[in-house]
């Protein structure tokens, strides 16, 4: 005769005890310098995989002063052509308007010579300006990293300190646990078209191409 026995319960697992603060955010890399960690190259808070970089280099930041000089001829040119223009006008319409007995036309061109003059002196000013920005503007000590992309960071420093980084840069490529930080300046540049970016080579199709011009 069978009898009904109830099965022994089965062993429950304790529940695991949930921390009572989740854990701290990693601290992110600090945005004045230059860092590389975990893969990534940290510059001024933008990362660059290192995977991407292909270029590191140093170079002299210079301004274009004979361009902007020239540049600064020609719209002063220009403009100063502009101004003579008007006073042969003004002078040939004021001359007319007297013989024929009507002094306000005369007045009027006056008045409208005297404003063009105060916007010619205005716009060489600016010109002025402008071209002053670029002429007296200082050269820069600058470490360039290029990637694959059309991003490229710019860093300043000294000259050797600059070299320096371009070595522990391209050590790190190779090295999946490089670690390090240094300290780098920024550039405090408004219009970078102003500036010569060393040696460039801009290349249309065709075989066979070799150098570059300098």
């Amino acid at each position: 005769m069978g009898t009904n026995e109830t099965p022994p319960p089965k062993p429950t697992r304790p529940p695991v005890p949930r921390p009572a603060h989740a854990p701290p955010p990693s601290v992110p890399p600090p945005r004045q310098g230059l860092v590389i960690s975990k893969r990534l190259l940290w510059v001024h808070g933008g990362a660059y995989p290192l995977e991407n970089i292909v270029r590191v280099y140093t170079f002299v930041l210079r301004p274009w002063r004979g361009e902007a000089f020239a540049r600064f001829l020609k719209r002063g040119g220009i403009t100063l052509a502009l101004l003579l223009f008007l006073m042969y006008l003004s002078d040939s319409s004021s001359g007319s308007s007297w013989d024929s007995g009507y002094g306000s036309s005369g007045s009027d061109m006056e008045g409208f010579v005297a404003f063009a003059l105060f916007a010619v002196a205005m716009l060489l000013i600016y010109f002025f300006g402008v071209m002053a920005s670029v002429v007296f503007a200082k050269e820069h000590d600058v470490l360039a990293i290029e990637t694959n992309g059309r991003s490229t960071a710019l860093v300043t420093g000294k000259r050797e300190y600059l070299n320096q980084l371009v070595g522990s840069i391209a050590e790190a490529i190779d090295k999946p646990d490089a670690e390090f930080q240094a300290a780098v300046g920024t550039l405090a540049i408004t219009n970078y078209g102003d500036y010569f970016f060393g040696d460039t080579v801009n290349m249309y199709g065709g075989s066979g191409n070799t150098g570059v011009v300098k």
